[in-house]
């Protein structure tokens, strides 16, 4: 065992062992001695749950570390291999660093002063060196509204059931006694509930570092989440990945595909021996004086932040440890078929120190039931845009050098303004004395000239400095919005200050601006449902790391293990995240558009429900709570009685003229009924006549008597 390493009894310090970081729970003690570990300066630290510290590593184990049972030499030899493949690698990806480091220049996050005078004798200071903010303004919007999206405040994932109406896979024996099982719902909302309380309550550096890796992809290209237990933290984790601390051939277009990539890790010294206690690592001596080589990224970084890339003091330097993922045929670890090596070399993480080139670690990075070795894979790569390499295009490759033109044309104004009001001129060498042999003239000074003597105002001529025309500022005008419409930063002019202009033209113009952005959003919520599908494989090797906080929902309904296993099994984790939504600005716009829809066929759509949907979509929490509570139904309103004499007297008058009404009808009725009845007897006597002039026309007269023109005969 290792010098200043000692086992104690767990129960002599019980009550100086504080509470889990993690989650606030108690620590439960095992019953093996504690290891202790003293410090140089005195202290000590006490690990209640150590590991072994043996290089053998755990034969029974698949994932064990088999640096312990490889030669020295055959470690030296995979050492020197691996080193010169990285070093390989390192360089084919040279020219990418050297882009991303001055990209850094280009964001103008380091404060210049103005450049001095261009010789010694003057003291002229303000040739500017100002820089134009397009990439630093197209970088931060893209952070901000990807942080937006991606990580909402209620947590960033959502839980999808595919298999809906399919019932719970579980035990159906329970006892009578016994609760009832929970539902599949209720299953689901629990996963939930325990996956978003454990990214954003356990795992507190979840948001922080994917915020930072967000500001990564959009000024660099790409950014890389590694999902991981730690066996530090003894729990999953997802950190991100600085870029240039991950090496991979630029010949690569993916990882999968790629025979090998490296993750450059900067420990410190007090981490590394904690992994060396803890059993990650070989407990082997390295180098007492490490030696870190920062790279072109590094060092622009340190000069944007002002700090020195490598500490002064020896003992404050990191150590340099690269984690490479390699294929190897190892001897005695071969992979065979039907008991023969096969030589197909394999895939393996192997963990080396570089300074000292030694070994730390070697495992297997592959399933133990997979017969042809499949690499696995804990990185997840966040692309902007695709690239014709591994490393993809950013917005420092897209718009590095319109920033740059920008930047220029700033510059020539700025300075073009002050020498039209500061200009240099020349003068006679009389007026005053030469005090050296210099005769350049710098901007907006003055140099001696041979004359005869005359007239001071005669002998000084002014240098022809002359302001930017209207054409100069028309053309950067130009070009700052080509780069914010490439950058998709332009401002949308939605409507043109109308008010009522259609909402799906809008959300068109709205689309059209953002097409660009819109296409990265996609990009980001497919490799975000990568990252929680490896979230998901470490839960289920571990689901007791899901429910251990108190605010459990699935402990608090009692699932075990296999129960929370099948629920993994069961459903998908997917983000939060609206796909085809990349904005606030869009999801507003679909609001206001399904509003004016429900406005303009109210018949068609439950008011409330509507509301209920918009509120939710621009972000409001609990919109039931805005709505008024429903009225209980009354009757017909009642008269008050100082009204009710009035009401009276209006009923007996109306009364009154319907009756008034109803007497005048009925006489004009008599009336009109007496005329028709002298009228058909005029018709009875003409009709008499006629019969006594003409006896021939008796049959007609009795068809007028049965069917009378009136109806009846008086």
């Amino acid at each position: 065992m290792a010098e200043g390493l000692n086992r104690i009894d767990p129960l002599r310090l019980v009550d100086a062992w504080p509470a889990a970081q993690d989650g606030g729970e108690d620590v439960e003690l095992s019953d093996e001695p504690a290891l202790m570990i003293e410090n140089p300066d005195g202290s000590v630290i006490v690990d209640f749950g150590p590991k072994g510290t043996s290089d053998e590593g755990d034969e029974s184990d698949f994932f064990a570390n088999l640096a312990g049972q490889i030669g020295d030499d055959e470690l030296g030899r995979i050492a020197e291999e691996l080193l010169r493949g990285v070093e390989s690698d390192e360089m084919s990806r040279h020219e990418w660093l050297e882009t991303r480091a001055e990209g850094i220049r280009l964001l103008g996050w380091q404060l210049k002063a103005p450049e001095g005078s261009v010789d010694n004798t003057s003291s002229l200071e303000g040739i500017s060196r100002v820089d134009h903010p397009l990439l630093s303004e197209a970088v931060l919007r893209f952070q901000a509204n990807a942080r937006g999206e991606l990580l909402p405040s209620d947590g960033p994932v959502k839980v999808r059931d595919d298999q809906q109406g399919a019932g719970r896979q579980g035990t159906s024996a329970a006892p009578p006694a016994a609760p009832p099982p929970p539902s599949r719902d209720q299953l689901a909302e629990a996963l939930e509930a325990d996956m978003n309380h454990y990214l954003t309550a356990v795992a507190k550096e979840y948001y922080p570092d994917t915020d930072r890796m967000l500001l990564y992809v959009g000024f660099g290209g790409c950014g890389i989440k590694k999902v991981y237990r730690c066996p530090l933290r003894r729990r999953p984790v997802s950190e991100s990945v600085d870029v240039k601390d991950f090496i991979v051939s630029n010949a690569a277009t993916d990882l999968a595909s790629s025979g090998r990539f490296t993750q450059r890790v900067m420990m410190r010294r007090s981490m590394l021996r904690r992994m060396q206690i803890v059993g990650a690592y070989r407990d082997v001596s390295l180098a007492s004086d490490p030696n870190p080589e920062p790279n072109a990224v590094d060092r622009e970084v340190a000069e944007t932040q002002g700090v020195s890339p490598i500490a002064q003091l020896p003992e404050d330097r990191d150590y340099t440890i690269y984690e490479v993922y390699a294929e190897l045929d190892i001897p005695g670890f071969e992979h065979k078929v039907d008991g023969e090596p096969s030589g197909l070399a394999v895939p393996y993480v192997v963990t080396i120190e570089k300074d000292s080139r030694q070994v730390l670690a070697i495992r297997r990075n592959y399933d133990e039931n997979d017969e042809l070795c499949t690499v696995k894979v804990p990185f997840v790569k966040y692309p902007f845009v695709p690239g014709l390499g591994f490393y993809d295009i950013g917005l420092v490759h897209l718009l590095g050098n319109t920033t740059r033109a920008l930047t220029a044309m700033w510059r020539i104004g700025i300075d073009a303004g002050m020498f039209a009001n500061f200009p240099g001129f020349l003068y006679l060498s009389s007026a005053l004395k030469k005090r050296d042999n210099h005769f350049r003239v710098p901007p907006g000074g003055g140099a001696p000239v041979e004359s005869s003597a005359m007239d001071i105002r005669q002998a000084v001529m002014p240098l022809p400095y002359h302001e930017t025309g209207p054409g100069f500022g028309a053309l950067m005008a130009d070009v700052a919005q080509t780069g914010q419409r490439v950058g998709g930063t332009a401002e949308v002019m939605v409507g043109e200050g109308r008010q009522d202009a259609p909402v799906g033209t809008t959300i068109a113009l709205i689309e059209q601006a953002t097409k660009v952005l819109d296409a990265v959003h996609k990009r980001l919520h497919t490799a975000q449902a990568e990252e929680f599908a490896l979230l998901r494989d470490l839960f289920r090797e571990d689901p007791s790391a899901l429910i251990a906080h108190k605010k459990s929902e699935l402990k608090a309904m009692g699932a075990s293990d296999e129960v929370i296993i099948q629920a993994l099994n069961d459903y998908e984790l997917v983000p939060m995240a609206d796909p085809n939504t990349p904005s606030h600005m869009h999801r507003v716009m679909k609001a206001t558009a399904i509003k004016q829809l429900q406005a303009a066929n109210p018949a068609l759509y439950d008011a409330k429900k509507v509301d209920e949907r918009i509120l939710e979509m621009i972000g409001v929490n609990d919109p039931e709570e805005l709505f008024a509570p429903p009225q209980a139904p009354q009757g017909p309103p009642q008269p008050s009685p100082d009204k009710s004499l009035e009401a009276q007297a209006r009923l007996q008058q109306t009364t009154m003229q319907t009756q008034q009404r109803a007497a005048s009808d009925a006489l004009r009725y008599a009336d009109s009924a007496k005329d028709r009845e002298s009228k058909e007897k005029l018709a009875v006597m003409d009709l008499a006549k006629t019969l006594a002039i003409h006896p021939e026309s008796e049959g007609l007269t009795q068809q007028f008597i049965n069917h009378p023109p009136g109806g009846q005969i008086g």
